[in-house]
């Protein structure tokens, strides 16, 4: 009876106690459409939700299985502050406000930011807004090659590549890769990492970033950026967020949260959102509607969309930028 159910979630819980969410999988660029089950804020398994226009009734094991970094009991759950070569714990306004102290010393020609393809795209839009009133320009994703199965599993590691390019926010890793030698000669002062990337696996060694005069980054799980930060902010998890992405294939599809994100951490665009505040007062992207409200009006892949129109399956979009990874290999 048991031999078509998960060993993982085996005798962890009745079905019938579990609160089902619909989610995607946020472990390569296909987006698997997925069931998240949950119950008093854990979620114990997902389940393939059917889309034929993305994974079918399929999932592949490694995305059923990658949520159980969600209970690491190592979580950033309260924002970090740097002093006297020590980070504590503070409240958010502070961290906020040494944020925008540290971010106002630097030029913004010396501001390089991180825009992860693991962020949703209304996370990207308001980074976006950001970076542009800051007059950055030195902005891009990590790149994250895989290897595709030729079925559900794509070759990017990455969910959002498709949305951190049509948003403008990425370049492939292409710039990043010059970064540590801008900050060797001086030439980058201040950076932020956002959406958990760790910069030391992707060639930014941990002696440059000390040679940073400010460092901020986000996250859920401690790693030799967040170590090395001036301020770090806690981020939300997958299935801790409401928002959307577009796949390898071009297809933009959405997910609610299912459960909340531990102690003070945020989701990202409201970090994002306060950060933006506190830095240049720009404060009109309250809500998940009023962002797609904005993304519509601005960004022409997105034209003529909203929230209510992206439905549980998504739509297709005909303007997709092409990926600079491959689907599958």
């Amino acid at each position: 009876m048991g031999a078509l159910t998960s060993k993982d979630f085996r005798f962890q819980m009745r079905v019938w106690f579990l609160k089902e969410t619909k989610g995607l999988c946020t472990s390569c660029g296909t987006g698997c459409n997925v069931t998240i089950g949950s119950r008093e804020g854990k979620v114990y398994r997902l389940t393939p939700r059917e889309n034929e226009a993305v994974n079918s009734q399929w999932m592949c094991d490694y995305g059923r299985l990658n949520f159980h970094y969600l209970e690491d009991k190592a979580r950033l759950q309260h924002p970090l502050l740097r002093a006297a070569g020590e980070q504590f714990p503070g409240p958010w306004i502070d961290a906020l406000n040494r944020a925008a102290e540290g971010l106002k010393k630097v030029k913004p020609h010396e501001i390089a930011v991180v825009a992860s393809a693991r962020m949703t795209n209304e996370e990207l839009f308001v980074l976006k807004r950001l970076v542009e009133e800051l007059g950055v320009t030195q902005v891009d994703t990590v790149h994250r090659p895989g290897q595709g199965d030729k079925f559900l599993r794509s070759a990017d590691g990455n969910p959002n590549t498709r949305g951190a390019e049509l948003l403008g926010l990425s370049q492939g890793g292409r710039k990043l890769s010059t970064w540590e030698a801008e900050i060797a000669a001086g030439r980058i002062k201040a950076l932020a990492v956002l959406g958990g990337e760790d910069v030391a696996k992707a060639g930014i060694s941990e002696s440059a970033l000390a040679k940073l005069e400010f460092l901020i980054a986000s996250g859920i799980l401690p790693n030799i950026t967040t170590q090395a930060a001036h301020v770090v902010f806690p981020g939300a998890g997958f299935a801790e967020k409401t928002g959307s992405m577009v796949n390898v294939h071009g297809r933009l599809q959405r997910f609610t949260r299912a459960i909340a994100a531990p102690g003070q951490a945020r989701e990202d665009w409201m970090i994002l959102r306060d950060l933006r505040e506190t830095l240049t007062g720009g404060n009109s992207l309250h809500a998940i509607e009023d962002i797609w409200k904005a993304m519509s009006a601005t960004v022409p892949a997105f034209a003529g969309l909203s929230w209510a129109k992206i439905g549980d399956r998504g739509i297709q979009l005909s303007s997709a930028a092409p990926s600079s990874i491959p689907t599958n290999s």
